[in-house]
């Protein structure tokens, strides 16, 4: 894909156009809204409604897309003189994302829920409501590019690496790709502040939610001991050896690469290097015992054109916070793929997504399986 020159999507005419804005009620997506109705698009603000108060059996009530978050997103809507509406979706999130989430965890894996969301929520229920409400496009305030050639359309990397969130995008198609505005792709965080500031909107100076949120206290453990009401057996933490060295407090807790709150007395710093759900054991290594090069994905997602069926070379991250390393990919049929890295990559985690990057253009990815020694 090298040498291919792009056209933004967002420098199209499109007065007759209409947009439905995701607005979760903070800064990204009021100024997303923003930016459309300048473009000339006829916009339609909405919030999405993923959760009741008592869904996980905490206060949500400051998490996104709150209560206070509709407040400021209906002020928002306001203020530019566009509708605004609310969709309750507490359902499909619960079936989509909540559940899922807590599965993977009980099979000793470590999700990123932002991604379901993604990919069932904003960009499937909400982009089937755009369609039967006539909408042309679903906006939202990822900060992400998409890009036109020859009727293709590609899905890019922000111009702020910083802020960039196309790690958490690959699931879509090229289709809704074909039907969706991502504004701020091409702004930095500080100028989408200050353009909300210039609106005068509640949002301008509005703090950014760093947690999940159907788990704003970070507790994941705690979350899913809630959801599901009841207890997680304890077990045996074990040296790769299989000798006994203490005991656990049920798998959920524990997750690949983790070092604090083991309680194991050692001479050395452990880290957790491998889950056995099988046997209710979590491994204990040194640091360098987390390092691999090979991993399987399941759930193999390809983004603009026909999907590869022989090997091919790209670069691959395997965290939202990862920088992406050069990789060898190969297809292997029913939606799995061999990935193997050039140089060995610290802790591998089953659960999180492997996402394929060609320099800034997403080439799709999978969810990581399992780890290959």
């Amino acid at each position: 894909m090298d040498g291919l020159e792009f056209k933004p999507v967002t420098e199209t005419k499109v007065e007759k156009n209409t947009a439905l804005i995701a607005m979760s009620g903070g800064v990204d997506s009021s100024v997303a809204a923003a930016l459309t109705l300048k473009k000339g698009y006829n916009c339609i603000g909405c919030t999405m409604r993923l959760y009741e108060n008592d869904m996980v059996g905490l206060d949500l009530l400051g998490t996104c897309c709150s209560i206070e978050d509709t407040k400021d997103a209906r002020s928002v809507c306001d203020k530019l003189g566009i509708d605004y509406n609310i969709y309750h979706y507490e359902a499909e999130f619960r079936d989509k994302v909540i559940e899922p989430f807590v599965c993977s965890y009980e099979r000793g894996e470590t999700p990123n829920p932002c991604i379901r969301c993604n990919k069932y929520l904003k960009f499937d229920s909400l982009y089937k409501r755009a369609r039967e409400l006539g909408c042309d496009y679903i906006v939202t305030g990822h900060y992400a590019r998409i890009e036109e050639r020859d009727g293709h359309f590609y899905l890019l990397k922000a111009k702020d690496l910083n802020k960039d969130q196309s790690y958490v995008l690959y699931d879509l198609s090229e289709e809704q790709l074909r039907h969706t505005l991502f504004p701020l792709g091409e702004f930095t965080k500080p100028e989408v502040r200050a353009i909300a500031e210039e609106n005068g909107f509640v949002t301008s100076h509005k703090s950014e939610s760093q947690d999940i949120c159907f788990v704003p206290d970070g507790d994941y453990a705690g979350m899913i001991h809630r959801y599901r009401g009841k207890d997680y057996p304890k077990g045996d933490f074990v040296d790769k050896d299989g000798n006994v060295l203490g005991t656990h407090d049920g798998i959920i807790n524990y997750t690949i690469g983790q070092r604090r709150g083991l309680g194991i007395p050692a001479d050395r710093r452990l880290y957790v290097t491998k889950l056995d759900v099988e046997n209710n054991k979590v491994i204990l290594a040194d640091n360098i015992d987390l390092f691999k090069r090979e991993m399987i994905i399941r759930d193999f997602h390809w983004i603009t054109g026909s999907e590869p069926t022989n090997e091919f070379r790209c670069q691959a991250k395997i965290r939202y916070k990862h920088k992406e390393q050069p990789a060898s990919v190969l297809p292997l049929g029913e939606k799995r793929a061999r990935v193997v890295f050039d140089e060995a990559q610290r802790a591998i985690t089953a659960g999180q997504s492997a996402v394929l990057y060609d320099g800034d253009i997403v080439l799709g990815g999978g969810i990581i399986d399992c780890v290959v020694d």
